[in-house]
């Protein structure tokens, strides 16, 4: 059974004892909520009470036809009693209301911090299971709901089975004459919530995969804003997304219906249930064989509305709940999710180093793939060598320089940095040692130089400058007005492809590693900028191992070697000559590149 199924068949109770973790410093405002919101509950159950007491007493002052002397201070003691309790209520509610506020907002951020670092330890195994839209939503929309229902877990679901609770027993207690009305409206109400509650479940299940995919739309939509425009397909994309909007506007539609139904039905049954009190309420007061007077018959409608609004609370925390329980369930999911790449026990910290081996790696990305995305993969590289790696698209070989750097593990095989199986290597020192240009440049909202810092944060002006030379970066950086403090927009849109793939180099180069890998990072420079950020990179680290992926062969050809990837295995190996001599595939991609014009139009 796969960890999604799992998450999806989490019990409440296994769902609490996961988030439960995230409620840390706010359990102490959880309680005293809990505290404030009992003694409301008594407040507010209690005053009909001392009401019905004085409009007792000025009952039977009126039938005395006469005012005692004491009249005016048992009124004025009532009064206070109603008054101060009046105050007490507001204030206990005002205390719980500010107290629920701290705690579910906090309990909400660690929930999001705790979801935010958990990703960050997953492996890209992990992450290809989630979409970037719906881990957007489970930050976002997921979580909101995750708060609303922890609010109301701790106010209103105490406080409405109280309020139920203090009012039906204040109720028989008082006036048991007529209190069977209720054994009449209750049941009633409580079916017709449950079988609301249970029908809209289902459709609030459907809503939140439909958040991800209407998120997925804009996502794509404005990352690919350039592309829509240039093939004017703004038409499409606003009906793809008034699709998903009008599918999630749909289901919330019949659950609103089916909510709707309960709000006149509570009026029906309240106004019914202070009918049926008035009534025989009414009688009860004119018939001398019975004890019920008109302060009973005040309270009794009072409780009644708190009994029905009670009912009408407990309702919608259910479907609030259930709803939530869809939001929780998916934030448990992230959660609970196990990285299939983790720090072995006895990591080693030091890369002694930049060789590398492969010795009969295999690797698929799921265990139930019957094909492997590499197969029998033996190799050796020298520490200081530069290799080229060249083939054709979905050969692999991304997937090989993949397996260096430990972001994914070897299903068979193992793959050796320094003579170390890299699965023995603390995660973070690897990774410093082994610097990767992916093939998606990615710059980040910031100043350049606060980019370039991300591959050393103790790097100098002077390093940054270097790296920035070596990969032929500093002549457009110093054109900028503000040079190394110039702003990066958000996905680096205000610099050019092959700006940003210079700045990825640069970022790359400043650690210093012991390997660096460039998947394809050169596409976007013209082949003389190209040539001389190979130069520099063999003239400044010669003793790095240097592994270029590269469509172009120029960018490959003075490698040490160069291996020619196709359908996941090694097609081929060696040198430029060597290859194009004996390597059929590696020469048909030499003739076409040159018999279109060259490497330039490659």
């Amino acid at each position: 059974m796969s960890r999604k199924k799992d998450a999806n068949k989490m019990t409440y109770r296994q769902i609490i004892s996961v988030l439960k973790h995230s409620v840390r410093e706010y359990k102490k405002p959880s309680i005293i909520t809990i505290f404030f919101v009992v003694l409301e509950a008594l407040c507010e159950c209690v005053i009909p009470y001392v009401m019905s007491l004085l409009l007792n007493y000025l009952s039977d002052q009126q039938k005395l036809a006469s005012v005692s002397s004491d009249f005016m201070n048992v009124v004025l003691i009532y009064s206070a009693i109603l008054l101060g309790l009046a105050i007490f209520s507001f204030v206990s509610g005002l205390l719980a209301g500010r107290f629920a506020a701290r705690a579910s907002t906090g309990f909400a951020a660690n929930v999001r911090k705790d979801l935010f670092y958990k990703i960050q330890t997953f492996s890209f195994n992990n992450i290809d299971r989630f979409s970037v839209s719906s881990l957007v939503t489970r930050q976002t929309t997921d979580i909101t709901y995750v708060q609303m229902c922890f609010q109301m877990l701790i106010r209103i679901v105490i406080r409405a089975p109280l309020m139920l609770i203090f009012s039906l027993v204040m109720a028989i207690v008082m006036a048991a004459y007529i209190s069977w009305i209720f054994a009449i409206v209750i049941p009633i109400l409580a079916v017709t919530f449950i079988i609301v509650t249970f029908t809209s479940v289902p459709i609030f299940n459907r809503v939140f995969p439909k958040y991800d995919k209407l998120n997925e739309s804009i996502e794509e939509n404005v990352r690919g804003i350039r592309t829509v425009k240039t093939y004017h397909r703004e038409d499409y994309e606003k009906a793809k997304f008034s699709k998903a909007s009008e599918n999630i506007r749909d289901d919330f539609v019949k659950a609103e219906r089916l909510l709707a139904l309960t709000n006149p039905l509570l009026s029906f049954c309240m106004y019914l249930s202070m009918t049926l009190i008035i009534f025989f309420g009414s009688m009860a007061i004119i018939d001398p064989n019975v004890s019920f007077e008109i302060g009973q018959l005040s309270a009794m409608i009072t409780y009644s509305a708190q009994i029905l609004s009670s009912l009408m609370m407990i309702s919608m925390v259910l479907v609030m709940i259930s709803m939530s329980t869809v939001s929780m369930r998916r934030v448990c999911e992230v959660l609970i999710e196990v990285p299939t790449i983790t720090n072995p026990s006895d990591p080693i910290f030091e890369v002694s180093d930049g060789s590398i081996d492969f010795e009969n790696v295999s690797f698929k990305y799921k265990k139930e793939a019957e094909k492997y995305a590499l197969a029998d993969i033996n190799l050796h590289i020298a520490s200081g060598q530069t290799v080229g790696i060249i083939g054709g698209t979905g050969s692999s070989k991304s997937t090989l320089v993949n397996l260096i750097s430990r972001f994914y593990d070897t299903t068979e095989g193992s793959v050796k940095v320094g003579g170390v199986d890299v699965r023995n290597y603390d995660i973070r020192t690897l990774r410093e040692n082994v610097s990767m240009v992916l093939q998606k440049n990615v710059l980040f909202s910031g100043t350049i130089k606060e980019n370039l810092l991300w591959g050393n944060k103790k790097a100098t002006d002077e390093d940054i400058k270097e790296a920035c030379h070596i990969a032929q970066a500093d002549t457009f950086v110093e054109s900028f007005p503000d040079k190394y403090e110039t702003m990066i927009l958000q996905g680096g849109t205000n610099v050019s492809g092959g700006q940003k793939q210079r700045l990825c180099i640069a970022r790359a180069i400043i650690k210093k590693p012991k390997v660096l890998i460039m998947d394809d990072s050169t596409s976007a420079v013209d082949t003389k900028t190209d040539a001389f950020i190979r130069m520099g990179l063999k003239s400044t680290l010669p003793n790095t191992t240097k592994i270029i992926i590269a469509q172009r062969l120029s960018s490959v050809q003075e490698a040490d070697f160069i291996i020619v990837m196709d359908d996941g295995k090694i097609n081929g190996m060696g040198t430029h000559d060597e290859l194009l001599a004996n390597n059929d595939l590696y020469r048909d991609i030499y003739n076409i590149q040159n018999r279109i014009g060259g490497d330039n139009n490659a």
